[in-house]
């Protein structure tokens, strides 16, 4: 199945490609008097470019080839289906649904772990706290071993996929979608990875396919991790960045949860030094 780049995207998102190079910030909705933040992060002791917590274990391999078997699984039913009823276009539609809605996905939970609880929180208190942890020193996350990156996310994609790899009858447009979303679900953080590397240093194939927005660039996303700290959270394509930052979706999503819940996002206060960036 070829890839499809963004020009395509641009019929569905005209505003994402044609200012998402030379966006400029848009301004802050008004925000409440007091923006201090109410939990700051635990202290995070700083990490060394060899630090054995970096490296890949035989158990996130194992998580990673697992949540790749049953993405490869998904995808294959969906050819050897699409190819006995000779319907290409329907699974191909599907498989860029799901690489488009894989995007979105990843702007969503990044902006919420960027912005909402602790270490303490359950379930994903720990990719809190490294989220936390990569906006201090974000090259750690060059430096983090390929399967070591990926086994989280992988674990996940491979026990949300499992039920569907298992049905007997396979629906070929409904596994190219479930497998390209999933895929690129589990892939994103290496995205994220090539999106902090330096283009001399990154493959080819990797740089040609940021230059054509098919993966999220280096420029782009670099975006986020300068003030005002509130846009680009979207770490596949970056598609979705120019429609969710210019129509201000995560702030507004911001005043609902405070006028609700009283909780104030990370965002709307300046890092203080236990998160703001810090070189090597």
């Amino acid at each position: 199945m070829a890839i499809l780049s963004r020009p395509l995207l641009g019929h569905c998102f005209p505003k994402a490609t044609s200012t998402t190079n030379h966006r400029k910030p848009t301004p802050r909705l008004l925000l409440p008097p007091q923006v201090a933040l109410d939990n700051p992060p635990p202290s995070l002791q700083r990490p060394h470019p060899d630090d054995p917590s970096l490296h890949s274990t035989w158990s996130h391999r194992a998580w990673v080839a697992l949540g790749s078997t049953s993405v490869l699984l998904s995808l294959s039913k969906s050819t050897i289906a699409s190819l006995q009823s000779h319907t290409l276009l329907e699974p191909a539609l599907a498989a860029y649904i799901g690489y488009l809605i894989a995007d979105l996905a990843s702007g969503v939970y990044h902006w919420a772990i960027d912005n909402y609880g602790s270490s303490n929180t359950p379930i994903v208190g720990d990719q809190i706290q490294a989220f936390q942890g990569h906006h201090k020193w974000p090259w750690t996350i060059t430096k983090r071993q390929f399967s070591n990156n990926l086994h989280a996310l992988a674990r996940s994609v491979f026990f949300t996929m499992l039920p569907f790899d298992l049905l007997p009858n396979a629906n070929p447009a409904f596994h190219a979608f479930a497998g390209a979303c999933a895929g690129c679900i589990m892939m994103s953080q290496q995205f994220h990875a090539w999106a902090h590397g330096t283009k001399s240093r990154l493959p080819r194939m990797v740089v040609a396919l940021q230059e054509m927005g098919v993966l999220v660039a280096t420029e782009e996303h670099g975006r986020h991790h300068r003030p005002p700290y509130n846009n680009n959270y979207c770490i596949v394509s970056g598609a979705w960045n120019g429609v969710l930052d210019e129509s201000r979706v995560f702030e507004m999503l911001e005043m609902v949860l405070f006028m609700r819940f009283g909780v104030r996002p990370r965002s709307w206060s300046e890092p203080n030094e236990e998160w703001a960036e810090d070189e090597v």
